[in-house]
């Protein structure tokens, strides 16, 4: 049951890393706009979040599988104290390493998004700055009665002429 946990801490550390990987993927597209790219990455990583999903109710099981097994363990065990319960010394270090090396994977990918998020922000507030330009519109500083913005739009093409 042991070896099955840290095979699956294993495949979950590098689930993470190729998440982190295709983040900086996603970076480099949307900085260029290359959005056929950026579109085959959201697919991919649509598919890497399923698997990191799976492998987390895997782990999820092998969990309560080991709770069954010590009654010390239970919901609220923290992993240091979880991992001191393993049967031999190497297998809680290599718990311990697997433990360190995915905190550190899912710190860059979440890093990665949270930058990629300000891109992405960026870009689409370029394009709709730039809609609301060509088309005339613009936002009041006020709300409506409804509690919605108030758009103004002014006539730039007389389309009866």
């Amino acid at each position: 049951m042991w070896q099955r946990l840290i095979d699956i801490l294993g495949k979950i550390c590098a689930a993470y890393d190729s998440l982190a990987k295709l983040g900086e993927r996603k970076r480099n597209a949307l900085v260029v706009v290359d959005m056929e790219s950026l579109a085959k990455i959201l697919d991919e990583e649509q598919l890497l979040a399923a698997r990191i999903q799976n492998l987390e109710k895997q782990r999820g099981s092998v969990l309560k599988e080991l709770a069954k097994t010590n009654p010390t363990i239970n919901q609220s065990t923290k992993a240091e104290d979880f991992y001191q319960k393993a049967p031999s010394l190497a297998i809680e270090k290599r718990l311990i390493s697997l433990h360190k090396t995915l905190t550190k994977n899912v710190d860059r990918a979440l890093k990665i998004r949270d930058n990629n998020q300000i891109l992405a922000q960026g870009a689409l507030d370029a394009v709709k700055f730039h809609l609301n330009r060509l088309s005339g519109a613009t936002v009041q500083p006020t709300y409506g009665n409804r509690g919605g913005d108030v758009v103004t739009h002014k006539k730039n093409f007389d389309f009866k002429a």
